[in-house]
Formats: C-alpha cells, sequence, structure tokens
C-alpha cells in the first residue's frame, strides 16, 4: 500500500519501503542439525577413543546417556570393544552436602594432581534434575576454572535423570571408556544426597566424603549413614577464623568413626582439615588418598573391591532390563493407566493392581 506521504502534497518529502527483516531463526541452522546427527560406526569411535580424541569421546558418552534404542545398540558395542583398554585408574568418587565446595575442591584437586603427579584426569560431574521440568544446569565447569581449560582434563557434566544415589546410571560405563581413552585418574562428584550415595561407592576405588565445620557432634556423625562407606573425610573452609571451628569438626568425625567397627579394607579412614578456595592442604590430601590406594593394592583388597563391584553392576543390569521390560511391554503399557485409575477410586488396593499388572506381564512372556 502506497504511504500517504509519498502523495502530491507532501512533494518534498518520500518515504521508502524500508528493508525486509531477516528471518528470526538462524538460517544454518538446518545444516548444523544434519551435521549433529551423523553416527559413526562402533569401530570408528573406538579408533577416537583409544587415540584420545576428546570429541568422539564425547560424543561416545552422549551415545550411553541416550534413551534411544539404536543409540544403546552402538554404546554397547562401543563399550564391550573398549572394555579390555580399561581398569588401569584411580577412581575417586567425591561427595558431601550441598556448598561443601565439592566443584571448587575438585578444581585444587585436578591442578595439583596434574602438575604433581602427571597423567590425565577425568572427572564426570553429576548435576541434580529438576523434578518439575526433569532439566539440568550442568553448570559445575563454570566452579572449574582452571581445571575446565587444562589440556590433560576432560570434565563431562551428566544429568541425574532421576537415578538414586546422586550418580547416573550410564557413569559406570562412562568411566570405562575414559580409561580406555587414557585418563589414568578419575574423579566422579556426586550430587551429594545424604545417605543413597552407594551407587558411587560401588564404582569407586576411593570414595572421598567432604563435610564443613558446624554441622553437628559425633552423634550426628554416627546417624550419617554415609559416614560407613567413606574411606577419608576432608574438612573444607579451614581458613580465616573458620581454623578451630574445623579442627573442632576434625576432632567430633574422628571419634564417631572410632564407633564404627573397621572397614572391609583394613585401613581407619582418615580426617584432614583444607580450605579447597585458598588451596590450603591440598597435596596433604592427595597423598591421603594415593596412600591409601597403595596399601590396599599392597592387601589385595583393591583387586577384590573391583571384583564385587563388577558383580554388583551386573545385578543393577539385570534389575534395570527387567524394569524397562516391564515398563515397555505393550499390555502392561495399556493396563497400567486402568490400574491406575482404579486405585485412585478406592476399587482395588495398590497391591492388588500391582499383582494384576505381573500376572499380565508374565502371561505375555510365557506366550
Amino acid at each position: 500500500m502506497e504511504h500517504p506521504e509519498n502523495s502530491t502534497e507532501y512533494a518534498g518529502l518520500q518515504v521508502n519501503a524500508g528493508v525486509a527483516q531477516p528471518s528470526i531463526v538462524n538460517p544454518y541452522l538446518s545444516r548444523m542439525r544434519k551435521k549433529r546427527q551423523k553416527l559413526f560406526t562402533p569401530a570408528e569411535y573406538v579408533e577416537g577413543i583409544l587415540k584420545g580424541d576428546v570429541s568422539m569421546l564425547s560424543q561416545a558418552v552422549t551415545l550411553i546417556e541416550s534413551t534411544l534404542p539404536e543409540h544403546q545398540v552402538i554404546a554397547q558395542e562401543v563399550i564391550e570393544k573398549c572394555l579390555p583398554y580399561s581398569g588401569n585408574s584411580v577412581r575417586v568418587g567425591i561427595s558431601g552436602v550441598p556448598g561443601a565446595g565439592k566443584s571448587t575442591s575438585i578444581d585444587a584437586f585436578g591442578v595439583h594432581l596434574l602438575e604433581n603427579y602427571g597423567g590425565k584426569l577425568a572427572v564426570l560431574a553429576i548435576d541434580p534434575s529438576s523434578e518439575k521440568t526433569k532439566g539440568s544446569i550442568l553448570g559445575d565447569k563454570t566452579r572449574m576454572e582452571k581445571l575446565s581449560v587444562h589440556p590433560k582434563s576432560f570434565i563431562r557434566p551428566s544429568p541425574t535423570a532421576g537415578s538414586l544415589g546422586g550418580v547416573a546410571r550410564k557413569t559406570r560405563e562412562t568411566i570405562i571408556l575414559c580409561e580406555a581413552a587414557g585418563y589414568d585418574n578419575i574423579f566422579v562428584e556426586t550430587v551429594g544426597v545424604g545417605q543413597s550415595e552407594t551407587a558411587c561407592h560401588s564404582m569407586v576405588d576411593y570414595f572421598l566424603l567432604i563435610q564443613l565445620a558446624g554441622t553437628g557432634d559425633e552423634l550426628q556423625g554416627i546417624k550419617r549413614g554415609i559416614m560407613e562407606i567413606a574411606d577419608g573425610i576432608v574438612i573444607n573452609k579451614a581458613d580465616g577464623n573458620n581454623v578451630d571451628k574445623a579442627q573442632l569438626a576434625a576432632t567430633h568425625f574422628r571419634n564417631a568413626l572410632h564407633l564404627f567397627p573397621m572397614p572391609e579394607s583394613g585401613v581407619l579412614p582418615k580426617v584432614m582439615c583444607y580450605s579447597g578456595f585458598y588451596e590450603y592442604g591440598i597435596d596433604d590430601v592427595l597423598k591421603m588418598i594415593f596412600d591409601y590406594i597403595d596399601e590396599v593394592k599392597k592387601s589385595g583388597y583393591f583387586q577384590h573391591r573391583r571384583n564385587e563391584q563388577a558383580k554388583y553392576w551386573m545385578y543393577e543390569s539385570i534389575n534395570e532390563h527387567l524394569r524397562n521390560s516391564f515398563y515397555y511391554n505393550p499390555v502392561v503399557k495399556d493396563m497400567i493407566s486402568t490400574m491406575e485409575q482404579d486405585v485412585l477410586d478406592g476399587k482395588k488396593t495398590s497391591f492388588v493392581a500391582a499383582k494384576n499388572l505381573l500376572d499380565s506381564y508374565f502371561e505375555t512372556i510365557k506366550k
């Protein structure tokens, strides 16, 4: 439509139509998506991982975390081929209450480890997923400023995606790939959910618990089930005016540990103070970890623990596959909403509804 300003009445004024506005959608987006969707063969993934290709390792971990059946087939083949090259690392689990300084401490531990002990380090940081949106921030790398730019480190944040224990279900498989890629030190950081850290303990050689001063006396320590599985306890933020409080907290935790039975490893857990932010006492903590590893390797407990973990994860895999088989069964999927409604309406009890679903599931298996 013509602008009224361009009529003869306004001879000295002219308004142009203007420039067409570009689309708000990136024109290269479709090309980028096609590029991302490219899948390699299992042999190509394995070859890249064994060469230490970080990009290929990251893509393989993404496949492991994917729920798509076609991705899982490739991922399991990659894991099988990488298995002979795994098992040659020191795996350290790091847990603690939220705000204890896990990410900051890992940054300090990791840099000191790489500078003083050499080798390569992989950090598998588990980020809590929202119960409402099911999303995760995956922002742990922002607090690992030095380690995230170190050429010998690999940091992989993963969502919990509903898994218990604060450890992603696929973390153990990711460890295998990282070991095959030449990472001889692996840190597994949990979300710090308290008494559900068994999953992390069952995949690491050393379980480090980070605590803060002022969290209770030794009686509180005994009540924390997580202390029973800790191989070492460290009190963070032992700096400034907080040094005396940290030392007092360390004494309380030592007293609490003496009330527990001797660990299966035969090594009594040590309690130390340090500051992750100011990097005080970091070398002492690392020495404590590697002294423990040397001791359990000499006694044979190191290999015994690895064998027990392999057995544990065999049963965990069986449980997961059975659960998936049940919920993805067509008959169960058709019945489950009806049974759920019957329970809500009070027509059936929870136990009767569960029995009906299981009976139907077993009937389909028999056929």
